[in-house]
């Protein structure tokens, strides 16, 4: 799924992973990638200066794989250690605490970097 870098497309990307999720019926596997996707897709708005976003998404044997990818390769996402009082940086946090595994690629055209994804791994 490939759509613009606004607030509104983590909503379609909780939709998105949600239907494909459901039509491959790994229904136990829904909330937690809701939540991460939600959260990887608002970092890239946030974050990553990008007109749009793709959000991946590859349901194998054992594991369901996620990727929210951007053509912006100089601006890593990083985790933040956020004090009781703020209100944000703690999305990279929850989403390596409800995946298997998780982390960050490079995005090559051949020689040429052109991106980054953050991605998870749920497993069934």
């Amino acid at each position: 799924m490939t759509a613009p870098a606004v607030p509104t497309t983590a909503r379609l990307a909780r939709e998105f992973v949600t239907a494909a999720l459901l039509a491959a019926d790994r229904h136990q596997l829904v909330e937690d990638a809701r939540v991460c996707v939600s959260d990887t897709v608002a970092n890239v708005v946030l974050h990553a200066r990008v007109e749009e976003l793709t959000v991946e998404l590859v349901v194998g044997e054992g594991r369901v794989h996620v990727a929210v990818r951007d053509a912006d390769a100089r601006r890593l996402p990083w985790p933040r250690w956020p004090g009781r009082e703020e209100e944000g940086g703690r999305g990279l946090m929850l989403v390596r605490g409800l995946s298997h595994d998780s982390g960050v690629a490079w995005v090559w055209d051949g020689l040429e970097l052109v991106g980054k994804k953050v991605w998870f791994e749920l497993w069934h």
